[in-house]
Formats: C-alpha cells, sequence, structure tokens
C-alpha cells in the first residue's frame, strides 16, 4: 500500500457545544469573553452559532428547536455520567484540495466519512473516531474570522430570527447584559478549596 499524502492541519476549526440558552450564551461568550460572535446559521431544527477564539477558529454552539435538553453543571476534569454537553470537534484545513486529500486518506484506511457537505461558509466532511467522538474537518470558504464582523452581512448572519443578544449587536455593536456564572461545587465538594495547613 502506498503512503498516503499528508494531512496539513491547520488547527481547531471549531468545537461544537450544546445550549439551552443561545441568548445567554451570545451574552456571555460575545458580551463577558469577548469571543466575538462571527457567523449564525439557522434551520427548523437548530441554531448553531460560532464565536471566534483566534484566526480561523471558533467555539460553536447549538440550539436546538423544540427539543428539551437535560442541563447540567459539571466541573473541569471531573467524572459526570450526565456530560453530555459535547456535540463534535471540527478541525480546520486550509482549503477544497485539503479537504478532499483527507476525505481520500480516511477511505484508503477503510473509515467511513461523508461526501463534502457545503454549508456556504465552511465545507465539511464528517467522520468519527474509535471511541465514537463525533468529528468534522472543515475549511472557511469565507473565513469570518480574523475580520471586523458584520452583522448586517447575510452569508455570516443567516439566522432569519436573531436572538435578543444578537438583535443588540446589530441595533448597538454590543450587547446590554450579560449572564452571571458561578463556579460548581455540588459535585466535587472541596475540589476548589485551597488544601488545610499543618
Amino acid at each position: 500500500m502506498t503512503s498516503p499524502a499528508p494531512v496539513f492541519w491547520r488547527g481547531v476549526h471549531h468545537l461544537a457545544l450544546v445550549t439551552d440558552d443561545m441568548d445567554a450564551t451570545v451574552r456571555f461568550w460575545h458580551g463577558v469573553l469577548d469571543a466575538r460572535l462571527v457567523t449564525t446559521i439557522a434551520t427548523d431544527a437548530f441554531r448553531h452559532y460560532f464565536f471566534e477564539v483566534a484566526p480561523g477558529m471558533s467555539v460553536a454552539f447549538f440550539e436546538y428547536r423544540d427539543q428539551p435538553i437535560e442541563t447540567y453543571a459539571k466541573p473541569a476534569g471531573v467524572p459526570y455520567e450526565r456530560a453530555a454537553q459535547f456535540d463534535h470537534l471540527s478541525l480546520g484545513l486550509a482549503d477544497e484540495e485539503a479537504l478532499l486529500r483527507l476525505r481520500d486518506r480516511l477511505k484508503s484506511f477503510d473509515c467511513e466519512v461523508t461526501d463534502v457537505v457545503d454549508h456556504g461558509i465552511m465545507r465539511s466532511i464528517y467522520f468519527t473516531d474509535p471511541n465514537g467522538i463525533a468529528l468534522e474537518a472543515s475549511w472557511w470558504t469565507d473565513d469570518a474570522t480574523g475580520r471586523p464582523a458584520d452583522h448586517a452581512d447575510q452569508r455570516f448572519f443567516s439566522d432569519p430570527d436573531p436572538v435578543p443578544a444578537v438583535q443588540e449587536l446589530i441595533a448597538d455593536g454590543r450587547v446590554r447584559t450579560t449572564p452571571r456564572t458561578q463556579l460548581v461545587d455540588e459535585v466535587t465538594k472541596d475540589l476548589y478549596k485551597p488544601p488545610a495547613t499543618d
């Protein structure tokens, strides 16, 4: 077997998480963390909003419509049986050629992979790792990161009924209110407390 072409990764394209309140999510990620909202996508089934954490890289959230999601809070690094906030990880590639090369590489290793899916602002392929973790490889066909956001640009802000926080960004260029958050201590009890001294 000939060695498949190498993959030239460009970091994490986006990490896809799940929220049951997209408005609060926008207010926190854009308003508190200063991770600019760069793209909104909406279908009849979900909203999918992207926040820039570095040029070419984003953290994205799904808010499913008419689908109750049981929420919870979990501290980092502590096992928890209900941990289901994660949706998928998308790794970044440079262009269509790199995407096709990776798709062919996965097939050469007898791994199932989708055909290229055109999302308008990005193109992607989907596959899983041996643990069943949903993975995506994507390249921005029109990169929304690394430039000023134009909230009126329908290429990037295509949700026809955006949450109130996005309406505030369109009107004022900022969110008017942000949510308060707190550490989780019920599961870990004393994990975050400093050790006792003798």
